[in-house]
This record gives C-alpha cells, sequence and structure tokens, in this order.
C-alpha cells in the first residue's frame, strides 16, 4: 500500500472532479470506488451538470416571466444532461486510464448483477463460438 492520504482533500476533489489533477497512488482504491462503484454514473452526471447550472443561473436573474427564464435554459440544460448520461461509462473509462486504473472496472457492478444470467446463458447454450468472421 502507498503512504499518504487515503481520500482526497476538498481541493483536489475539485480539481480532480473537472479532469484537472491526478490523485496520488494512495487514493487510487477511492478513484476506483468514486468512478466504478455503487452511484459512480449519478456521481458523474452531478458532476457535469453543476458548471453548466451556475452558468445559466444569471440568466433566471432577468425579469422576465417564468416561461421566457425557461426557454433560455432549459434548451441547454436538458442535452448536456442527456449527454453527460449517454458519455457516462466512456468519460468514466477515460478517467480511469488517466489515473492509471483498469478501465474495466466501470464494468464490474454490471458483471456481478448479470452473473446468473450469464451462467444461466452458458448452461443452456454453451461458451461462445471466438472464431474470427463466425456469428
Amino acid at each position: 500500500m502507498h503512504e499518504g492520504p487515503s481520500k482526497p482533500n476538498p481541493w483536489q476533489l475539485v480539481l480532480y472532479s473537472y479532469g484537472r489533477k491526478v490523485l496520488p497512488p494512495s487514493m487510487h482504491e477511492w478513484v476506483a470506488n468514486d468512478l466504478a462503484g455503487p452511484r459512480a454514473a449519478w456521481r458523474t452526471v452531478v458532476r457535469f451538470a453543476i458548471p453548466c447550472f451556475i452558468i445559466l443561473v444569471p440568466f433566471w436573474f432577468f425579469p422576465t416571466s417564468v416561461l421566457n427564464k425557461a426557454t433560455m435554459t432549459l434548451p441547454i440544460f436538458i442535452p448536456f444532461v442527456y449527454f453527460a448520461i449517454a458519455l457516462n461509462k466512456i468519460y468514466r473509462r477515460a478517467r480511469l486510464r488517466h489515473h492509471g486504473l483498469d478501465p474495466d472496472l466501470v464494468d464490474v457492478i454490471a458483471r456481478e448483477r448479470e452473473a446468473d444470467l450469464h451462467a444461466d446463458y452458458l448452461a443452456k447454450y454453451g461458451p461462445r463460438d471466438e472464431r474470427p468472421g463466425h456469428t
């Protein structure tokens, strides 16, 4: 195990959350849990949404109707969140790779959850044929 703190301080967390800092090896377990553990997808979407939200908040102070405010901000915010959700796994894989960790950690929880389904498939149909070009 590496010497040093196992969790980032608030400043390191902010820099880490927005891709500006690679945390030291002593924090790799924390990074792996943050990017591949429970609720990792949710944390990533929230981290994506916060800067967009901060940029759009001033529009809500314009002296106009709520409908007008919504039409100024929601067409930006909704696609932003949509793409944060769509690219979530790709972004988390890249962040794991950036920290020198295995990008396949992103799928560990799904593999554990679907292990019974996979075992049933193997029992019923047998292993896949791995020959190139064979379908």
